[in-house]
């Protein structure tokens, strides 16, 4: 019996979502309850489902772009990529083989994919990676992200470096800032759009974008802000991606604050929460020089910032396949 691959359904939502939930690698990107905050239209979204016989064992978020013959996965997410059970490598392969089959059948040129790294994994397994490679996918791109690895349990100090932690504890025994949750969306988004502003970049979500993600998946979001008496100075928006990371989506501060090290209190009491939620990683996201023409280049002070707090460099790579 031959792994099939057939184009997503509205009828199979909820066989998706349960997929997804079950899944060793799947993460909230793969969720169509995450995808819907996009506005219709906005993408030629093409997801795929792969069956054995009557028994889902794949699903794959992923789009149509440029003429229709080159599909990725994902668009409009982070992380796209097979999604599955922890599976044996030959059911790996399979798989691998009837997405290849369903490309040429649907006439594609070009296929990408951007999987989770190895981390988001509940059971670390490489197999769809090897499948993959096998049947001579090439990298296109690989970028560099940082993890710290909650391995020491829930002290942050147990996790930064000598420097770092000689600051936090000036900023904690000062206590001139305070460190909340927060719903204060609004007000966090103005520090995001001056923050990226000074970098000459926009945010990736617009208000919209991230008051639609609240109402679709509130269970995914949590957002920490930093006051500084009454007014909010820094914040961070995490996203739970799955039961095993944390990702740092956007850290952000007001730079006429910086002196105060907002950013250092906010890692402090990321790492101390999500140790005690049982989380195994926090991710605190791609470390690229945004103005490279080199799209790999490392920001090294960036780099170096974050290995402040324990962190370790990440591959997240693009796989890519062109039809002959």
């Amino acid at each position: 019996m031959r792994v099939r691959v057939e184009p997503y359904r509205p009828e199979f939502r909820h066989e998706w979502e349960a997929l997804v939930a079950r899944s060793n690698n799947g993460t909230m990107f793969h969720r169509l309850q995450f995808l819907d905050y996009h506005p219709p239209g906005k993408f030629r979204f093409h997801h795929l489902l792969f069956w054995k016989g009557d028994r889902l064992v794949g699903v794959m978020p992923g789009g149509l772009l440029e003429d229709g013959r080159v599909l990725w996965s994902p668009v409009g997410a982070s992380y796209g990529g097979i999604v599955t059970e922890d599976i044996p490598f030959a059911l790996a392969l399979e798989i691998v083989d009837a997405l290849l089959e369903y490309g040429r059948r649907f006439g594609l040129r070009e296929l990408y994919l951007i999987p989770a790294p190895f981390i988001y994994s509940r059971n670390y397994s490489q197999n769809l990676e090897y499948a993959l490679l096998y049947r001579r996918f090439g990298f296109e791109y690989h970028y560099i992200s940082h993890a710290i690895h909650l391995k020491h349990g829930t002290d942050p100090f147990s996790y930064f470096g000598a420097n770092t932690r000689r600051k936090l504890r000036k900023l904690l025994r000062a206590q001139l800032l305070q460190v909340r949750e927060s719903q204060d969306y609004d007000t966090f988004y103005e520090i995001l759009v001056r923050n990226k502003a000074r970098h000459g970049a926009t945010p990736t979500h617009s208000l919209q974008d991230l008051h639609r993600l609240r109402e679709l998946v509130p269970e995914h979001l949590r957002l920490l802000m930093v006051y500084h008496g009454d007014t909010a100075i820094a914040g961070s928006l995490l996203f739970l991606c799955n039961p095993k990371v944390v990702l740092c989506f956007y850290n952000m501060m007001l730079y006429e604050y910086s002196h105060l090290r907002p950013v250092y209190l906010l890692m402090y009491e990321i790492v101390r929460w999500a140790a005690e939620q049982g989380y195994e990683w926090v991710d605190i996201g791609v470390s690229q020089d945004t103005r490279s023409p080199d799209p790999m280049t490392p920001a090294l002070s960036l780099i170096d910032f974050k290995e402040h707090f324990g962190s370790r460099g990440i591959l997240r790579s693009t796989f890519y396949y062109r039809f002959a």
